[in-house]
């Protein structure tokens, strides 16, 4: 059997919106306009997709300096693989996410000030 996460691993995994953002986010970091336009997604789908993403430490997220000095963030595919075994009666999961680059972690802290 599996557990509360491993089921919201699942559950997330089978929802077209969320596989359309890892995909498209796996290319390069996107802001939400334009994985809205990617995903063929309003905003608000896409917004609460990327809750959950980030919940599971499947996007990472970066804050951007647009040329009139706004910010905005984009997000970039952390999650590589997911693994089910299922053997003997029970099934498990694993899943792999890319780690995060020291200096992209600083950067975020130093954000986050």
């Amino acid at each position: 059997m599996t557990d509360d996460g491993d089921q919201e691993v699942l559950a997330l995994l089978d929802d077209e919106y969320a596989r359309r953002i890892l995909i498209a986010a796996s290319e390069e970091p996107m802001s939400v306009d334009r994985l809205t336009d990617r995903c063929d997604a309003s905003p608000p789908t896409i917004y609460r997709r990327i809750d959950r993403l980030e919940a599971e430490g499947f996007l990472e997220t970066y804050q951007e300096l647009d040329p009139d000095g706004h910010h905005y963030k984009t997000y970039s595919t952390r999650l590589e693989r997911v693994a089910i075994e299922i053997a003997e009666g029970s099934m498990e999961i694993d899943v792999y996410r890319r780690e995060e680059d020291p200096a992209d972690r600083f950067t975020r802290l130093f954000e986050d000030l």
